[in-house]
């Protein structure tokens, strides 16, 4: 600590020493001058021009150099300062947003204006008025230039400085944008990078995300899945809602709040088709895995209690004709007793397994955090930092 102290007082000695130097030397010098004239202009009547002018602008920089020494000085404070400075003045910021970006924008913005500052006070102590005043307008004018140029890559840093304000995703968040669907992985000053389902990196332009409809599937951990089931004209629409119901009412992944529901959609041509609705917890399960197993129990269940689920139907021509042939007569006790088997037929060996199938435990688990770990160490197809 001593030594710094010491040092800075020689330097503000040297400092001090050259500005005397620099004040005082033009005078002395311009008195001896005048008292050698006499003596130099009867030695030569004919002096060297070149020598002259060497002499004339060197007399010019000693009396200038005291305002270069100033004009250096500040400067060189200026340049100094500037980062400090700008960190102080952005600090109230922080309040008003959180963005990174936002600040790095606004610190280094107030730093370029504080070294211009400087740097325009040089050049007026050096006596570059005109230079100064050409620089400071040749900056805005070269800004449009620049602007216009490049166009697009400003576009997208405005609107990652939007993006970084309105803040519509975060990182490890599921989006679609432009039909693209992924996790966010990174968000720069010129694109944001989404890790699809299938483990592929895609970038999209800032400007692009900005402008168009982002759908944040995160946001809210709850979704609805849907699907349908058909099922025929010949079989109890009321019994076949109830099953369904109970089937979901069953299933400890379905939420209850909202409860699910069975509703008749459409009357297709050979099926009464129903639309199953259910809500889920997306961050904890699959909505493909869930979908799965409840149509797969659905229909085990409408098989176990005779509920038909045919065929589209199809229209099938015979050019000659179709003879039928009556077997028996309702009457006949042969044909109450082939309706009857009929009725009471055994479920087939595939539906009888899976409903004594108890142990079987389907994996319902959300595949989103498998994704976020598979990009955690993935390569980055972008150097840059996060603005989020």
């Amino acid at each position: 600590m001593q030594t710094h102290t010491r040092v800075s007082q020689i330097s503000v000695s040297l400092l001090f020493t050259a500005i005397c130097y620099a004040i005082f030397m033009p005078i002395a010098y311009a008195q001896a001058q005048a008292q050698e004239a006499p003596a130099r202009d009867a030695i030569s009547t004919q002096p060297l021009d070149v020598w002259a002018d060497v002499i004339n602008l060197w007399q010019q920089f000693v009396l200038a150099l005291p305002m270069l020494s100033l004009g250096l000085v500040f400067f060189v404070l200026c340049y100094l300062l500037a980062k400090p400075v700008s960190t102080l003045l952005v600090r109230p910021i922080g309040y008003l947003s959180q963005s990174q970006l936002i600040k790095l924008v606004t610190r280094r913005t107030i730093s370029l204006l504080i070294i211009l500052l400087g740097l325009y006070v040089f050049l007026r102590f050096a006596g570059l008025s005109e230079f100064a005043i050409a620089i400071v307008s040749g900056t805005g004018v070269m800004g449009l230039i620049l602007g216009f140029a490049f166009r697009d890559i400003a576009e997208n840093f405005i609107s990652s400085l939007l993006l970084s304000v309105q803040k519509p995703f975060k990182i490890d968040d599921v989006i679609e944008v432009q039909g693209q669907l992924g996790i966010v992985k990174q968000v720069t000053a010129r694109a944001t990078t989404l890790v699809d389902f299938d483990g592929n990196h895609i970038q999209i332009p800032n400007a692009t995300i900005y402008k168009n409809i982002i759908r944040n599937l995160t946001a809210n951990p709850k979704m609805r899945g849907k699907f349908i089931i058909g099922i025929g004209y010949d079989s109890s629409i009321l019994d076949a809602q109830q099953l369904a119901t109970k089937v979901l009412a069953a299933q400890p992944t379905i939420l209850q709040d909202p409860e699910p529901q069975v509703l008749v959609d459409t009357l297709g041509s050979s099926t009464v088709n129903l639309q199953v609705y259910f809500w889920i917890d997306a961050q904890q399960y699959s909505l493909l895995k869930v979908s799965s197993m409840l149509m797969r129990l659905i229909m085990r269940e409408f098989e176990k209690n005779n509920i038909s689920m045919p065929d589209d139907a199809r229209e099938i021509i015979f050019p000659q004709g179709v003879p039928v042939h009556q077997l028996a007569e309702p009457e006949d006790p042969k044909a109450v007793q082939l309706e009857n088997n009929a009725m009471n037929k055994p479920l087939s060996p595939a539906i009888e397994h899976d409903m004594q199938d108890s142990e079987h435990v389907d994996d319902l688990s959300s595949d989103t955090h498998d994704i976020r770990q598979q990009a955690k160490q993935a390569r980055d197809p972008e150097q840059g930092q996060n603005i989020l």
